[in-house]
């Protein structure tokens, strides 16, 4: 409702929808939808990761209840849903869906024929050895950090991967008015190139 004390500007409707959808458009790609070519991971696959080596979860540790999981990613750096990062988390498991699996799980992941993995309080997870050469050197300055969505912790704008991780892993993600599709690749195969 309009207040005599404030003062309206006038926009064209065509002028303010163009500029509009294009901020939201670009914060889609950068901030959910494309991968970061640096580690080849989108933020869910990032902040997954960052939040179980802040658990402590490396690949020689104990597994934990991937409820455990999903509620440290999403309370400290991810407040999307739980679904959206178990999806995520249960992807980079499935042997089938990455050729270098960077999550090791115990449990029911899936299937290749589209079985449904188990609810989060019945499947554990740890990082797989792989997932070390993302997160390697990370207290060591390597990569900027950013506030998290409350501004309570800070988060890696980017993991320091010695891994080529979208060149071997690849990567698909459909954005507003672009999309990806990279497929895996061998890593001897991709070293000797």
């Amino acid at each position: 409702m309009y207040a005599q004390n404030e003062k309206l500007i006038p926009v064209y409707i065509e002028d303010e929808m163009k500029n509009s959808y294009i901020t939201y458009a670009m914060s889609v790609i950068v901030g959910r939808a494309l991968p970061d070519v640096r580690d080849g991971l989108k933020p869910v696959h990032r902040r997954i990761l960052y939040a179980m080596r802040e658990l402590g979860l490396e690949h020689n540790q104990r597994y934990k209840k991937s409820a455990r999981i999903v509620g440290e990613c999403l309370g400290k750096y991810h407040p999307h849903g739980d679904t959206a990062v178990y999806d995520s988390l249960v992807r980079m498991v499935q042997k089938f869906s990455l050729r270098y699996p960077l999550i090791d799980g115990q449990g029911n992941f899936g299937s290749v024929d589209g079985d449904a993995a188990a609810a989060m309080r019945y499947t554990e997870a740890c990082m797989a050895s792989i997932a070390d050469e993302l997160l390697s050197d990370i207290d060591k300055d390597t990569v900027e950090f950013t506030p998290n969505f409350d501004e309570t912790l800070e988060e890696p704008t980017v993991l320091p991967s010695r891994l080529p991780n979208l060149l071997v892993n690849g990567s698909s993600g459909i954005a507003v008015g672009m999309a990806t599709n990279i497929p895996s690749h061998n890593l001897t195969e991709i070293v000797d190139a």
